[in-house]
């Protein structure tokens, strides 16, 4: 009896430990702190970083808009929500805005980013109320930046530097 308990305990950590493996493979983590942040997902505690969620609206609201995503990025590691990522589309888009031309480069990022806010809040559509923006839906950001992208007629008119940025 004792030695078919020991070889059944034997057996589970046998199973345990190649998961464990298994799983490591898949996820392939860089650091320590990227295995305790998958397990979190992976266990569904995973939270966002309120304090440094909020430093990076601060940091938004400043017009510094790359420290704004580098404390989102630290407060969001996984990119699991959908709020924290459509700050960050918006942060993109309101580097890449200008007055003649926009940065394809930033808004493609920013088109990014939106899109995966839209997949994170696939169960209902994504509504910030926060008074400091002009948009408020991640819609309203993805079909903006998708315009800023396009090439048209409109690009070479000299009226547009009246334009205001949303």
């Amino acid at each position: 009896m004792r030695q078919s308990l020991i070889q059944w305990v034997g057996i589970a950590w046998t199973i345990l430990y190649a998961a464990l493996v298994v799983w490591l493979y898949a996820a392939a983590p860089q650091s320590i702190a990227e295995v305790r942040t998958q397990a979190r997902v992976a266990a569904g505690t995973y939270e966002v970083d309120r304090a440094r969620f909020d430093a990076g609206r601060e940091l938004f609201l400043r017009e510094q808009y790359a420290a704004a995503r580098a404390e989102w990025e630290r407060a969001d590691p996984a990119r699991r929500d959908a709020r924290t990522q459509f700050y960050v589309a918006y942060s993109f888009y309101r580097q890449g805005w200008g007055r003649v031309y926009s940065d394809d480069a930033l808004f493609k990022q920013g088109l990014e980013a939106v899109d995966l806010a839209i997949d994170l809040s696939s169960a209902s559509p994504l509504t910030v109320e926060d008074a400091e923006l002009k948009m408020h839906t991640a819609a309203e950001l993805k079909a903006e930046l998708e315009r800023g992208l396009e090439r048209t007629a409109d690009d070479f008119n000299p009226l547009k530097v009246f334009r205001e940025r949303k």
